[in-house]
C-alpha cells in the first residue's frame, strides 16, 4: 500500500466483522502494546455500532498511573480514508491520539475522550 497510516486496535476493530464493514475488507495487522495505559468498558449507545459489533460493552483505554500497566492488541496498516471510516465508526466516548507503542513505533489508537 501506498500512503499507509498505523492503527492500533484494543477491540472492536480487530473483529472480522466490523473490519469489512467500515473499511470493505479484512485487515492484517501484528501484535503490539501501549505501555502505561489501562483497559476499562464504556456502554455504547449508538445502535448501528452495537449491531456492527454485536456488543453493547466496548473496551476503552486510560493513561494509567501504573507505569507497569499495558495494553495488548493489533496495529494495523491502513489508509487515510479508512482511517477516516473508523473516525466515523468510533462514538464520541473515544478519541484519536498518536501514541508510541511498545516496539517503538508511532499508531493512531482510540482513547477515552
Amino acid at each position: 500500500m501506498t500512503d499507509t497510516v498505523l492503527l492500533f486496535s484494543y477491540g472492536t476493530l480487530q473483529t472480522k466483522a466490523v473490519q469489512i464493514a467500515n473499511f470493505g475488507r479484512e485487515l492484517t495487522g501484528h501484535a503490539d502494546a501501549i505501555p502505561g495505559y489501562a483497559v476499562t468498558m464504556v456502554a455504547i449507545s449508538d445502535p448501528e455500532v452495537v449491531r456492527l459489533s454485536g456488543e453493547s460493552h466496548h473496551p476503552i483505554v486510560a493513561p494509567s498511573d501504573n507505569p507497569a500497566d499495558e495494553v495488548a492488541g493489533m496495529v494495523f496498516e491502513i489508509t487515510p480514508q479508512e482511517l477516516a471510516a473508523a473516525d466515523e465508526y468510533e462514538v464520541s466516548d473515544y478519541k484519536r491520539i498518536s501514541v508510541r507503542l511498545r516496539s517503538g513505533v508511532d499508531a493512531w489508537v482510540y482513547v477515552r475522550a
